[in-house]
């Protein structure tokens, strides 16, 4: 009998032995501390699958443990990693058409956001990251502000001579338009280049001031408020032919997952602007807040940086700027 209960013990441990060697891990790389909401909506998808129970996990590796925050989409096309939330546009370089996905005034509020990732606009950009292998799990647009070391930022004229840590092409072009001075870099690097004095303002999503501790360096914050003339686009993305692969119980697994993390992520993007504000505020830091007046005057310097620019450059650019246009 001894024996009989050994073997059974023996074969059940081969059996989950065989059972965790069949089972499926995908790599999801991001650049963000765990407390970020971006963080949260992975791990939730991460969470909801395992819940599942399809053998399938997925590996978070967090705050650029990696791969660099502008190296990602390249090795996710070539099926090098399986999955990344990523600010879209910093993939512009591969693809030109996705810096629409960061151009100022284009997004009038989180609503209106939602609506254009639902609309043949986002379904036009969705081609063209087929064409790479890539696919959207989950979509979703973050706000964000202005920063100043030591002056407030809401009109155009704010910027005059600073130097500036703009997220994207458009903004680079339209704030160098009212005259700053640009300096590139990824939004992690943003607080060691306040801190030695390498900038002077920066504009970037409310969770990233905050998790990134911006309020440790500036003297003034302009949040996204009743209007905001700062939205980017920041999906889930993986690898079409990683997500074909799956069998078909993972694939509605992760598609199940990607559609509860999507509804929490415009939630908490919603709520990451007040939240945002409160902690700036409790640094001691100054509260500027940007008129409907000066998001015109930004809104009409854009059209003739920004905006044109994208259009010269970019092949069928004015087509897809007018389809984002047209979401009311």
């Amino acid at each position: 009998m001894k024996f009989a209960k050994l073997t059974a013990t023996a074969m059940a441990a081969c059996l989950a032995l065989g059972s965790a060697a069949s089972a499926e891990t995908l790599r999801l790389s991001h650049q963000w501390s765990n407390q970020d909401v971006r963080h949260q909506v992975a791990q939730m998808v991460a969470d909801e699958v395992a819940a599942a129970d399809v053998d399938l996990e997925i590996q978070i590796f967090g705050s650029k443990s990696l791969f660099k925050p502008r190296e990602q989409y390249r090795p996710l096309s070539r099926g090098q990693l399986d999955m990344t939330v990523l600010p879209l546009s910093y993939a512009g370089g591969q693809q030109p058409a996705y810096n629409l996905t960061l151009m100022p005034g284009m997004v009038k509020n989180h609503d209106h956001a939602a609506r254009l990732s639902a609309s043949p606009f986002m379904a036009a950009l969705e081609k063209k990251m087929a064409d790479d292998d890539v696919m959207v799990l989950v979509h979703g647009y973050l706000a964000g502000g202005f920063v100043g070391k030591d002056k407030c930022i809401t009109a155009p004229e704010d910027v005059q001579g600073l130097q500036t840590r703009a997220a994207g092409k458009a903004f680079e072009q339209m704030l160098a338009g009212a005259g700053a001075s640009i300096a590139s870099m990824a939004s992690s690097e943003i607080y060691n280049a306040m801190q030695t004095g390498v900038l002077t303002a920066a504009n970037i999503s409310s969770s990233s001031f905050v998790s990134y501790r911006i309020y440790e360096q500036v003297s003034c914050y302009t949040p996204a408020g009743d209007v905001a003339l700062w939205f980017m686009y920041q999906p889930l993305l993986m690898n079409k032919s990683r997500f074909e692969g799956l069998t078909e119980d993972q694939q509605q697994a992760l598609l199940g997952a990607s559609a509860k993390a999507q509804a929490f992520y415009l939630e908490e993007a919603k709520k990451q602007d007040a939240a945002s504000e409160q902690v700036f505020r409790d640094a001691g830091v100054e509260i500027a807040q940007m008129s409907a007046e000066d998001f015109e005057a930004w809104r009409a310097l854009a059209q003739e940086t920004s905006y044109a620019q994208f259009v010269a450059e970019v092949e069928g650019g004015q087509e897809l700027l007018d389809m984002a246009l047209a979401v009311e």
